[in-house]
């Protein structure tokens, strides 16, 4: 089985603020880097982001979670390996209470 992360498109209420988002973040990381893409030349960021969306008041533990995505061009392959790693660090660190 393919590996999809997301498995529909942005939620058309949620579109235009998330690539509006995308864009500003892109150009503070990246700065001139951040220039659309022209297929078959390097691709010269150094920083990539994700920003998912979803709503608080249907968070289900059972995983039927909608969860909007968007990145900068990161290669899926790479989120997902990432995502994994990130669960795998959550999952791995004890409850911590208290503040810092």
């Amino acid at each position: 089985m393919t590996e999809r992360l997301g498995d529909a498109p942005i939620e058309e209420q949620h579109r235009a603020m998330m690539n509006a988002i995308a864009r500003a973040l892109d150009e503070m990381f990246n700065g001139e880097q951040s220039a659309p893409r022209i297929k078959g030349l390097p691709d010269n960021r150094k920083t990539g982001f994700v920003l998912l969306v979803f709503p608080f008041d249907e968070i289900d533990p059972g995983g039927k979670n909608r969860c909007n995505f968007i990145s900068n061009g990161a290669d899926r392959r790479d989120i997902v390996a990432l995502f994994k790693e990130m669960i795998a660090r959550f999952e791995g660190q004890p409850e911590m209470k208290g503040s810092a």
